[in-house]
């Protein structure tokens, strides 16, 4: 049982939502029978906890569809896949676990592991963007700052407020989306990189084309086309307009 997010939430619950979570990084909705397979659960079982989980408000459920997490879902859903990977990154790289055992043990911690135990963990492992078992992106933290680099330099995290827009990756943009950057992941480096680009924050960013894996995005900067490298897009962040 879990009480991060101001009350009590089961695992049971966190863990639907964070099955759902990761399906509608790859499709608007997540299918019933998806998260029946995931989770090896009935599918029966599942449309009855997709009622109640609409009930309390955490989802929207289409009968004979699928189902998408609201607002206050996704919010929390986010978070506990955020705390699930960058575990997975400190057990892999710190404590040097074997790579098939990780998995398990990021999903036995990830529902005890507080908001300030998650930001200095992120702060240990330098602010990672993929977790190592199946190099998945490590969603952004809540907090309103423009980039990790400018977090690096912070001493009180307590005093940042918590971001209000539900950002989405350049990288998980739909063709034709436009939204504007409201922040950037990576060290000075790698934020050096971007901005010789010229994608700066409050930059207007539109997705002209998707592409196969590693091969490069194509986007619109303001008004000028450039061909965006696939791990650079997961690390730019919009607002949709």
């Amino acid at each position: 049982m879990s009480n991060m997010h101001g009350k009590q939430i089961s695992e049971n619950v966190e863990e639907y939502l964070e099955t759902i979570y990761k399906k509608s990084l790859k499709n608007n909705m997540a299918k019933t029978t998806e998260i029946s397979k995931d989770l090896k659960i009935a599918p029966s079982s599942v449309t009855q906890m997709l009622k109640k989980l609409e009930e309390d408000g955490y989802v929207t459920y289409y009968q004979y569809k699928g189902v998408e997490l609201t607002d206050k879902g996704y919010k929390i859903a986010k978070e506990i896949v955020r705390k699930h990977r960058l575990i997975e990154m400190f057990l892999y790289e710190i404590l040097k676990l074997d790579m098939e055992d990780i998995h398990d043990q990021a999903c036995a911690m990830e529902h005890s592991l507080s908001d300030e135990a998650e930001r200095k963990l992120c702060q240990l492992l330098e602010y990672p963007n993929q977790c190592p078992d199946d190099h998945n992106i490590i969603p952004i933290c809540d907090l309103n700052i423009p980039s990790c680099y400018e977090c690096s330099k912070v001493h009180s995290i307590d005093e940042i407020p918590k971001r209000i827009e539900k950002l989405v990756s350049v990288g998980n943009m739909q063709p034709n989306q436009k939204g504007r950057i409201k922040f950037i992941r990576g060290n000075n480096d790698r934020i050096k990189k971007l901005l010789d680009m010229g994608i700066t924050l409050e930059t207007e960013v539109t997705l002209l084309q998707t592409a196969p894996l590693n091969q490069p995005l194509k986007v619109l900067i303001e008004n000028r086309q450039i061909e965006l490298e696939k791990d650079l897009s997961y690390d730019i962040f919009v607002e949709i307009e």
